[in-house]
């Protein structure tokens, strides 16, 4: 004869073991259920994610050539082709670019061009030929982190200057020095420019090079400064300068 199970005894099916809950049926099939437990983590989670600051959020509608071929460069994942439209997004704590990029990958076909994780800031670039694919994953990762575009840092300008006639010696060096873009010639005029944050320099490059006939000689988007070198004929130059600072004085009359 069978005995009655004891108080106290072991857990049957459907007890309430370590945040989850299993349920059997008859059949022995079972499944499990959340608990208040894990809604605190997911919680959680979402709180950690919105915690997240947007510090560049940059939209290149089209690449030009030679912004392309630099980037390329330094591409760690897929190669952008002229003409794609790009997104670059930094933001902090460094680590967080991984939530990021995972968000803004799985929201649209973009393709991940590169990913950069300092310990302050975490960058990184996405390419699409198709502009829509490309605002949609941004506009993804601004609502999962609780912001808007105009929430973006506004682009301080450390420095910026226009040398006429360059030497020789100077365009050696700048040459030595730079081996990703095309080289500066002596007598040519160079326009530099210096931004906080970095990734700001991107669209003053691309709006340059869409406005004058420059060469680009250097653009760093990562780090604390972002560094922009291009060089030409004078003309050309001022021309390009004049562009650079409107793209980023467009960036700061929709930043907060």
């Amino acid at each position: 004869m069978g005995s009655a199970r004891p108080a106290g005894g072991s857990p049957r099916s459907g007890s309430l073991i370590t945040g989850t809950q299993v349920d059997s049926d008859s059949d022995g099939a079972s499944c499990v259920i959340t608990t208040d437990s894990e809604g605190s983590r997911l919680a959680r989670q979402t709180s950690q994610v919105q915690s997240i600051e947007l510090r560049t959020y940059v939209f290149l509608d089209s690449l030009q050539p030679q912004l392309a071929a630099y980037m390329g460069t330094v591409s760690q994942g897929f190669l952008p082709i002229p003409g794609d439209a790009c997104l670059w997004l930094e933001v902090s704590p460094g680590m967080a670019v991984h939530r990021v990029t995972d968000i803004a990958l799985k929201a649209s076909t973009v393709r991940l061009g590169q990913m950069i994780v300092e310990r302050a800031f975490g960058s990184l670039a996405l390419y699409h030929r198709d502009q829509s694919n490309v605002l949609h994953s941004g506009d993804v990762v601004l609502e999962a982190i609780g912001n808007r575009k105009e929430d973006r840092s506004r682009a301080e300008v450390s420095w910026t200057e226009i040398i006429r006639a360059i030497t020789p010696d100077h365009a050696v060096l700048i040459n030595r020095q730079n081996r990703r873009g095309s080289m500066i010639q002596a007598g040519m005029s160079m326009f530099i420019l210096e931004t906080e944050p970095a990734g700001y320099v991107l669209i003053a490059a691309n709006e340059a090079e869409k406005a004058s006939n420059i060469t680009v000689v250097d653009v760093k988007a990562v780090g604390a400064f972002g560094r922009l070198t291009l060089a030409g004929k004078e003309g050309d130059v001022e021309e390009a300068a004049a562009a650079a600072m409107r793209a980023i004085a467009h960036i700061n009359s929709s930043a907060r």
